[in-house]
């Protein structure tokens, strides 16, 4: 696919997964999500964390993950690319 050439995938997939509001995140279940590493999953938001993408919450033993304001534009866009991309690699 193409959107591999662009951007860096377990990222922006972890970005978008976020974005959905259906369920509440902690980074296991964005590994399972996102077909990613523990280890790689924290690295990814810890970065996004620095800058100021999202925001944790400990409840109990987990850290429930969410986007801030900019994250959630961010995320938004990058759906938006993402569709674009897909129509892209169909052919329209």
């Amino acid at each position: 696919m193409i959107d591999g050439v662009f951007l860096k995938e377990k990222p922006v997939r972890t970005l978008v997964a976020l974005a959905k509001k259906d369920r509440v995140w902690y980074a296991s279940m964005l590994c399972k999500e996102t077909d990613c590493t523990y280890p790689h999953m924290i690295n990814i938001l810890r970065a996004f964390e620095s800058e100021g993408l999202v925001e944790t919450e400990a409840q109990g033993r987990i850290k429930i993950i969410e986007l801030t304001e900019k994250g959630e534009d961010l995320a938004h866009d990058f759906e938006n690319v993402i569709r674009r991309i897909q129509k892209y690699d169909e052919g329209e």
